[in-house]
């Protein structure tokens, strides 16, 4: 049997658009878009910043925190380094025990580093942090720290088809990363062929998740606040954000100046988790490299970026009349677009 004959069409977020609906949405103020990141664990705001020790380190975690998402503590530090970028209990218009999220690998001191978190770092959603989830080291894994960790979560990934996400489900994860290959310095799927567009992605493990009631978080090829949207449109209940974070203030890395005054720039180092840099940095083994590394412009305080995402998010709510994202995954209606389309939907000027 042949392994191309009809083979089906996969799609990611410029292939398609949402369309409107009536609306009584009177202001995109009332839309509330407060998410769990975990089967038990909410955030009031439905974004993840990445593990990525570009992205998420101390200042960064707290910054989330004090926004109402979440950031995702890398894994490439010392324990006591990574327990150290800890957030605070609660902040003062939160009760409780508000999520602290932290990455571990699958090897090496996987276990004490998660031991550790947990025990002293008080951390209560922990992160298994590989490239692809549906492998037998993430179940090796994933069973074990279940099984020896009662009241706290775990997140695993990443994965891309029914198949992972169904995978991960049974062995007991409490929230599916969804992504493969399209990450901004991933270079992946032209070094493996592997991957899968990730409108596809989340719209295959969405429907698998959604029958264990496991939240997804969408990992991977956000260029703008309306592919958030897309993605929280098709039942994703957060969104991971690595690249639109990188750069900021608040992101790991010392602010390089290239140039003189009166015309220098600032800029900041951005890199792939798989990357060579990541790697010689952080003294790992230099191969199965599927990522690069640049600077990027720097881009100032995190909250702008933040609070951009959450108006164009909200501003979608309204369009489809959704208050809530529960309400934004039911109503909304998709629709595929051809080349002409999206280049109409970027901005365009004709000259007379």
């Amino acid at each position: 049997m042949s392994k191309i004959d009809n083979l089906r069409l996969a799609l990611t977020f410029d292939d398609v658009q949402i369309s409107p609906r009536y609306s009584e949405i009177e202001t995109r103020s009332q839309c509330d878009v407060g998410s769990r990141i975990t089967m038990k664990k909410c955030i009031r705001i439905p974004l993840v910043a990445s593990p990525m020790d570009t992205v998420c380190g101390k200042e960064m975690a707290l910054r989330m925190f004090q926004l109402g998402g979440i950031g995702i503590v890398h894994r490439f530090q010392s324990i006591s380094d990574q327990i150290s970028c800890r957030t605070p209990d609660a902040c003062d218009d939160i009760q409780g025990f508000y999520p602290r999220a932290a990455a571990i690998g699958v090897k090496g001191d996987y276990f004490e580093r998660a031991t550790e978190l947990i025990k002293v770092g008080g951390y209560n959603i922990i992160l298994i942090d590989v490239a692809s989830g549906d492998n037998i080291n993430v179940k090796r894994v994933l069973l074990q720290l279940k099984s020896e960790f009662s009241g706290v979560e775990f997140m695993a990934g990443n994965v891309a088809d029914r198949e992972g996400a169904r995978d991960l489900c049974e062995w007991g994860a409490d929230s599916l990363r969804v992504g493969l290959g399209n990450g901004s310095l991933c270079t992946t799927r032209l070094k493996t062929g592997v991957g899968v567009p990730q409108i596809t992605a989340l719209d295959d493990c969405i429907e698998v998740a959604n029958q264990y009631d496991v939240p997804v978080v969408a990992d991977g090829g956000i260029r703008y606040p309306g592919d958030v949207a897309k993605a929280l449109a098709l039942g994703a209940s957060t969104v991971m954000l690595g690249s639109l974070l990188a750069g900021t203030k608040e992101s790991p890395g010392k602010i390089e100046k290239v140039g003189k005054w009166p015309n220098e720039k600032l800029f900041k180092k951005y890199r792939g988790a798989a990357s060579l840099e990541t790697k010689m940095v952080h003294n790992l083994e230099e191969k199965n490299v599927e990522g690069e590394s640049k600077p990027i412009p720097y881009k100032g305080k995190v909250e702008r970026i933040i609070n951009d995402i959450l108006d164009g998010v909200r501003s979608s709510m309204s369009y489809v009349g959704a208050g809530n994202l529960s309400e934004f995954e039911i109503r909304s209606r998709f629709m595929r677009v051809t080349k002409a389309g999206q280049i109409e939907a970027q901005p365009h000027l004709l000259e007379s």
